[in-house]
């Protein structure tokens, strides 16, 4: 059974730093992309940040600059560092990993999220 273990969330003060980390029991981690969710309560799930299976990072506009998504293939392992963190950063984090197999299918697995708190 493929699990997505994400860690690091935890409150801070704004302007703050936090690094999170998830964790994939995926056989194959390296044909999967990676993103990386955010949801506050009462607003949808969105997306804040990717990396392709080539090390293509994306980032939303509100992030940029602040975020930084990245993989190791080897531990199976990404991490999203964050800094100069603001309060409407505050949301569940939520590691995703994506792979398209064919026109037909998009495979998904979630984990279960960390939350992080950003303080006035």
């Amino acid at each position: 059974q493929v699990q997505l273990v994400e860690s690091g969330g935890g409150l801070v003060q704004s302007g703050g730093s936090l690094t999170l980390s998830c964790a994939a029991s995926l056989d194959d981690f390296t044909t999967w992309t990676v993103n990386w969710y955010r949801q506050a309560p009462g607003n949808q799930r969105e997306l804040v940040a990717s990396v392709s299976t080539d090390n293509i990072a994306t980032y939303i506009d509100p992030v940029k600059g602040r975020f930084t998504i990245t993989r190791d293939n080897a531990k199976k392992t990404s991490i999203l560092r964050m800094v100069s963190l603001k309060p409407e950063d505050t949301a569940n984090y939520i590691c995703n990993t994506r792979r398209i197999p064919n026109e037909w299918t998009t495979l998904n697995y979630w984990g279960q999220g960390t939350q992080v708190t950003v303080s006035t």
